[in-house]
């Protein structure tokens, strides 16, 4: 299974579920009364979980670092004995057959070798709804009035789609890991979270534009760049990269920047088989 820092993770799901949690709907959240978030890393969907539902949520993570981190979170936010966390791996949980009635990830899939041994995890622990949100990362999309950066982004997400060792782009195959899970009644549905950059800048927007500038950001994923194009190669990626980033900076100070990432990502539902 891939790891992650808390900062990167922080990264990619800002926001996710501020404005719009409409794709949680088919899990109706509403009547739970035990929820697992498998793969939670550091809280982002345990926290939103708990906040739509009167259930027990309980966040599972294989990484004990990012366990910590959310751990803190619910301590700065003074939460209450409705959310808790286990250490334990997604395809081996801690957790009894069909203890929860819902059991969720996000995220998780397509960070695992072998996505439908998670699935039946999920669909062993819970006695009625598996629940995936899922990203397709092959088909993310960048807007930016710093015209480099839409290209560059486009050609980085290219090279890392190839190069890295799971498969970031399941998209519809999905539905397949549920199935051979013998889930039933399965069904996806996709969305798009938009995520905008623009005057006021926030702190998240300014510590991004300097990962530009420095390579950090590219430098995250320099091990599947390299896999899938050279050394050489990605050498050159990160120059340009950092180039961009400068641009980026220079156009912030300017407040004149402005970017839309658009990710698409699907939400698919089954239930157990003779579930409740």
């Amino acid at each position: 299974m891939r790891r992650f820092s808390a900062e990167y993770l922080e990264h990619t799901r800002r926001g996710m579920w501020e404005d719009d949690r409409d794709a949680l709907g088919e899990l109706n959240l509403p009547s739970r009364e035990r929820v697992l978030d498998v793969g939670c890393g550091t809280g982002e969907l345990t926290r939103v979980l708990a906040a739509e539902t009167d259930a027990t949520v309980i966040g599972v993570d294989a990484d004990s670092e990012l366990l910590s981190v959310a751990r803190g979170e619910e301590r700065g936010a003074g939460a209450g004995p409705q959310i808790g966390y286990l250490a334990g791996d997604a395809t081996r949980l801690p957790v009894a057959d069909g203890a929860v009635d819902l059991a969720v990830c996000q995220a998780l899939l397509i960070n695992l070798p072998d996505p439908t041994a998670a699935v039946r995890e999920l669909a062993r622990v819970s006695s009625d709804l598996v629940a995936a949100v899922e990203p397709d990362n092959a088909d993310v999309r960048v807007a930016s009035t710093v015209d480099a950066e839409e290209r560059l982004e486009r050609e980085a997400r290219e090279a890392y789609v190839a190069g890295v060792e799971t498969d970031v782009a399941l998209g519809d195959r999905v539905r397949d890991a549920f199935d051979a899970a013998g889930l039933v009644d399965v069904r996806t549905r996709r969305y798009v979270h938009e995520k905008r950059t623009e005057p006021p800048y926030a702190e998240a927007a300014l510590r991004s534009a300097a990962r530009k500038a420095s390579g950090a950001g590219l430098a995250d994923h320099r091990d599947e760049l390299v896999a899938a194009t050279s050394e050489d190669a990605y050498d050159d990626l990160r120059g340009r990269w950092r180039e961009m980033g400068r641009e980026v900076v220079d156009a912030i100070g300017a407040g004149e920047y402005e970017r839309v990432e658009y990710v698409p990502f699907d939400v698919t539902v089954g239930r157990v088989a003779g579930g409740d």
